[in-house]
């Protein structure tokens, strides 16, 4: 049977030698068998979870029309020599703190936690599926650079739309793991099981929402797998809906031909055997997403990652990158041309039945 709920793991568990075992029992399944889970007691205080609550909220009342800010590990600009991607890697835009005066300390300590929390519990992904512990450190940098939005998903009143409205389409995340802070009570995200049914992650006190990326997936072999998810929006006169999304950073460095013949080592057959039988237990995979964690041309991660953004905003690429937004373009093209020459002929109206 697939899944229809997502699992909750308590993360202080893996810090005491008598119940890690357990724990890792318990991971195992939801990287197998579900691809999301919720993490209760991860070591963040409540301190400062409720300052970053109250931090997003008056961030967006400020500036309600926009729909999300992005955050990141600070870094100072890259010098000339530096590969083309590595302009990823930049100081943060901080809001003035004339507006906003405890905004930046408050997000750049949650960052800093955060990235140490998700790449404790990326180590303990390796070990519930049969690696050593630092299976994954090769894809670290010293100095890694993680990322959080702010996010708010304005009500259907608000937006003037009847029916259901699409908050965000159904995605699945790009690297190794991201961790959700929901900061309302809002219902709205889901996750889709095997069955391709949609199953609701409402928020829950004390908790992440914890997915796993495509990268986990691709470096796994898929045995972690990375799940489809979407965000509904809000009941119209419920409010917006807000919610804090840290992504783990990688290695912009690593290269796709590494990633695809080494990756994080052998997977014990015992694990590959047991996310087969989960696969054919379920008569297959049902997903409303294709896996796209490829190199699409690109050597390096960071070559992937900075065209995925230039894709995703043309009007920088237009600005800043325009040699490269050409070549996309060029491999747009292309591509949309393959498919329609694949496409089966319609036959004369006087042979359809």
């Amino acid at each position: 049977m697939t899944f229809d709920s997502i699992p909750i793991l308590d993360l202080s568990l893996a810090k005491d030698p008598s119940t890690k075992p357990d724990f890792l029992t318990q991971l195992r399944h939801a990287l197998l068998e579900v691809g999301f889970l919720y993490l209760k007691n991860v070591g963040i205080s409540e301190e400062l979870t409720e300052a970053v609550k109250r931090e997003a909220e008056i961030t967006a009342f400020c500036i309600d029309q926009r729909e999300q800010i992005d955050l990141s590990t600070d870094h100072a600009l890259p010098p000339p020599s530096a590969p083309l991607y590595r302009n990823l890697f930049a100081p943060t835009l901080w809001p003035s703190p004339s507006y906003l005066p405890d905004f930046k300390t408050t997000f750049s300590t949650y960052i800093t936690q955060m990235g140490a929390i998700s790449i404790f519990f990326t180590s303990l992904i390796a070990e519930a599926i049969g690696l050593p512990s630092t299976a994954f450190n090769k894809y670290f940098e010293e100095d890694q650079q993680h990322k959080l939005k702010i996010v708010k998903y304005p009500d259907l009143k608000q937006l003037g739309i009847t029916g259901e409205g699409q908050g965000v389409g159904p995605h699945k995340d790009s690297m190794l793991t991201s961790y959700l802070l929901q900061v309302t009570e809002h219902r709205g995200l889901q996750v889709q099981n095997l069955r391709g049914d949609w199953i609701d992650c409402p928020p829950i006190d004390g908790t992440l929402v914890v997915a796993i990326g495509q990268g986990m997936e691709a470096l796994t072999k898929g045995v972690c797998m990375s799940t489809t998810h979407r965000v509904l929006s809000p009941q119209p006169g419920t409010g917006a809906r807000y919610s804090i999304p840290f992504f783990q950073g990688v290695s912009l460095d690593a290269e796709f031909e590494e990633l695809n013949r080494e990756g994080v080592g052998k997977i014990p057959d015992d694990v590959l055997a047991e996310r087969n039988r989960v696969i054919e237990q379920n008569g297959g995979r049902a997903d409303d997403v294709e896996f796209t964690f490829k190199a699409g041309g690109a050597k390096t991660l960071g070559e992937a990652t900075l065209r995925n953004r230039i894709k995703s905003h043309p009007d920088v690429g237009e600005r800043w990158y325009p040699d490269v937004l050409r070549e996309i373009r060029e491999e747009q093209a292309q591509e949309k041309l393959k498919k329609e020459r694949a496409l089966p002929l319609t036959p004369p109206e006087d042979v359809l039945v």
